[in-house]
């Protein structure tokens, strides 16, 4: 099948209580190992580009690795996504240049001006057949080129006017979750009897608020990695440095799912997974040089980690 929109599957996870996958993509290993294990569990699937994967890896060649795994995995919808645009003419390159849904995190500005930017990019790309969905509330830590030291949660009151105004088709709010592998800093944590990090939980109360002013509508989580301690552990242990590494709980995640989430954002956990593998590996066999003898493994804990979260933490599996 084609690329599709996420209109579909979001009103059929809502109605289901699962979420769908939104991982991020930046090379053709990334790719494979996400479609692969979503072909396989029956799944659909968001894959989406940042401004800095358009940056690192190109417009066309993100388009056309994308197309090459629709054909590759004919039996499940693929949406084409672009991750935290921050601009009109970004959102419209992509939109322009075949992508299916674009994100326009206007949550840097005042409510005022995200709504009149947000509402700008939902009439173009309406107008071309494609989703938008916005942001309200901003989320801490570092991905990509989005940074923000101190996040600020989603305010429920504001949402009925944001989402009425704009014409956004889904809503990504700030519930404590936040981006990269540092989600939460030791002091906000306390430690099980293992003496790893357990963070503070997501603010459930706010996510049901929101609920309630948008009954039926898809609601995003952003920053929702649960940086695996088993690939920190890897890293560090072949030459890496990532101590207190922590993300968030899957069994927060999955209770998110259960509610009016439908989209969860994963990114640091294929990172991990990938440089884990490739420190591993050159640790091992100091000898190999060739790209394919690292990269083979790598991809497949990257669809390890994918099929994991597609039938323990999103509950999407079987859900094509």
């Amino acid at each position: 099948m084609p690329l599709v929109t996420s209109k579909e599957m979001f009103e059929k996870a809502y109605k289901g209580g699962y979420a769908v996958g939104a991982f991020n993509v930046n090379n053709m290993e990334i790719v494979q190992g996400i479609t692969e294990a979503c072909q396989e569990e029956k799944a659909p699937v968001i894959l989406q580009v940042s401004k800095g994967a358009r940056a690192y890896a190109n417009h066309t060649y993100l388009v056309k690795l994308v197309e090459a795994a629709v054909i590759e995995c004919p039996d499940i919808p693929v949406v084409l996504h672009l991750d935290h645009g921050p601009d009109f003419e970004t959102c419209k390159a992509c939109i322009d240049g075949g992508f299916t849904s674009v994100m326009i995190d206007g949550s840097s500005h005042s409510f005022e001006d995200n709504i009149a930017l947000t509402k700008k990019v939902v009439e173009y790309a309406h107008d071309h057949g494609v989703v938008v969905e916005g942001e309200l509330g901003t989320l801490a830590g570092i991905e990509d080129e989005v940074s923000h030291a101190v996040g600020s949660y989603t305010r429920p009151e504001e949402v009925e006017e944001f989402v009425s105004k704009t014409g956004v088709d889904s809503l990504a709010i700030a519930i404590g979750t936040s981006h990269g592998a540092y989600k939460f800093k030791p002091e906000q944590c306390t430690r099980n009897e293992k003496g790893i990090l357990v963070p503070p939980p997501l603010r459930f109360d706010i996510l049901k608020e929101v609920s309630k002013k948008l009954p039926g509508f898809p609601i995003v989580l952003h920053g929702s990695s649960s940086v695996p301690q088993e690939y920190v552990k890897m890293v560090n242990d072949f030459g890496g440095k990532m101590p207190d590494a922590v993300g968030v709980p899957e069994e927060q995640l999955r209770e998110a799912a259960k509610l009016a989430v439908c989209k969860i954002n994963i990114d640091s956990d294929l990172r991990l997974a990938m440089t884990g593998t490739i420190r591993k590996f050159f640790a091992e066999h100091p000898e190999k040089f060739d790209p394919r003898e690292y990269l083979k493994p790598a991809r497949a804990n990257i669809k390890e980690i994918v099929r994991h979260k597609l039938v323990s933490v999103l509950g999407c599996a079987g859900k094509a």
